[in-house]
C-alpha cells in the first residue's frame, strides 16, 4: 500500500482529460468530469495497492461520470445550444471526422464497449492495464473493443468511404486493427480511433 501522490496524479492531466471527452462527448462536460475527479480524489489522501496511478484515475473518472448520469437522469433534460463551425479552406476528408465527432459517437456507445474503447484508444492503456482498471478479463477487453470499434465505424460511414486502403471497404481500418489485436493477444498503445 502506498499514497497516492498528488504532484503525480496531476502529471495524468491530459489522458484523463481525452478519456473524459470521449466518455462525455463535450469538451465543456469533459473538464467539468476531471476538476470533479480530481477534487474526489484529492480530497482525502488515497491508498493503491500497486503503482499505476492511472488506472485508478481512471476508474475514478468512470465513477465519476456514472454517478453524473444518475444525476442528470433525474433532473428535467435541456438542450445544449450547438457549436457552429466553419471548414477551414483545405481541408482534406482525413481532417472532415474532428474529435468532436468521434467523441460524440463513442459517448453514445453502451457503457462497457464505451468504456473499453476508452480506456485502450483513447487512454492509451494494454489490454492488461485495460482489464486491470475495469476489472474484467482481458479476453473481454479484446472483445468489447472489437465490437466498440464495428460500432464506431457503422456509425461514422463517411470515415470508410473517405479513408483509403483499408479503411475503404465497409469496416475500415478500426475493424482490421481491432482484429490484428485480437488473433496478436498482446496491445501496446495505439493510435486513437
Amino acid at each position: 500500500m502506498r499514497l497516492l501522490d498528488p504532484e503525480h496524479a496531476s502529471g495524468h492531466l491530459d489522458r484523463l482529460y481525452r478519456a473524459a471527452w470521449a466518455l462525455s462527448g463535450s469538451r465543456d462536460d469533459a473538464e467539468d468530469l476531471v476538476q470533479e475527479t480530481y477534487a474526489r480524489v484529492l480530497a482525502r489522501p488515497r491508498f493503491l495497492r500497486n503503482d499505476d496511478d492511472f488506472g485508478y484515475l481512471l476508474r475514478a473518472l468512470r465513477n465519476t461520470f456514472l454517478a453524473r448520469l444518475r444525476a442528470e437522469r433525474r433532473r428535467p433534460r435541456t438542450e445544449p445550444l450547438r457549436e457552429e463551425t466553419e471548414p477551414a479552406a483545405g481541408v482534406t476528408p482525413e481532417d472532415r471526422l474532428d474529435a468532436r465527432q468521434l467523441f460524440a459517437t463513442i459517448a453514445k456507445l453502451p457503457p462497457d464497449f464505451r468504456d473499453v474503447l476508452v480506456a485502450v484508444d483513447v487512454a492509451g492503456l494494454s489490454y492488461r492495464e485495460a482489464a486491470d482498471s475495469l476489472r474484467i478479463a482481458e479476453g473481454t477487453v479484446m472483445s468489447r473493443l472489437y465490437r466498440a470499434r464495428q460500432q464506431v465505424v457503422r456509425s461514422l460511414p463517411e470515415l470508410a468511404s473517405e479513408r483509403h486502403g483499408a479503411a475503404a471497404s465497409p469496416g475500415g481500418e478500426l475493424q482490421q486493427r481491432s482484429a490484428r489485436d485480437a488473433t496478436a493477444g498482446q496491445h501496446t498503445r495505439p493510435a486513437t480511433a
